[in-house]
């Protein structure tokens, strides 16, 4: 509806600048005069509705998020693994015998025998001595 108000206004706005043009000595001539408002009124009805029909392009605001600011990690340190001598004190069973794989592996489950360690309640690895 819209767009047919603004066809006719434009039309209506067409055919009042070409009617004034014609002057006195087309007066006489009414059919002349006719013709030249319905071409004016047609010329104006084409003309607004390709004004009226041109299409919107309305962008509402969008949020765009900024770009995240970076914050450099802060460095990880890490404690390094400290290798001791193991001192094995000797409590009755030689290290490395099939009585010591025994006795260890009974004794504790977490026992490794490639290593001869286990893994004690606090979390370290300790060389199993047995006696």
């Amino acid at each position: 509806m819209n767009k047919f108000i603004k066809a006719a206004v434009l039309s209506v706005a067409a055919a009042a600048l070409v009617l004034p043009t014609f002057g006195t000595a087309q007066a006489g001539d009414n059919d002349d005069a006719w013709a030249a408002g319905a071409v004016g009124l047609v010329t104006g009805t084409l003309i607004g509705g390709a004004i009226a029909s041109q299409p919107r392009y309305y962008h509402e605001p969008a949020y765009i998020d900024p770009e995240p600011e970076y914050y450099e990690p802060r460095p990880v340190y890490r404690a390094r693994p400290v290798y001791r001598r193991v001192v094995v004190e000797n409590y009755g069973l030689e290290p490395w015998t099939p009585a010591w794989y025994r006795y260890c592996s009974q004794r504790y489950r977490s026992f490794d025998p490639e290593s001869g360690t286990f893994i004690g309640y606090d979390g370290r690895s300790h060389f199993c001595t047995a006696g």
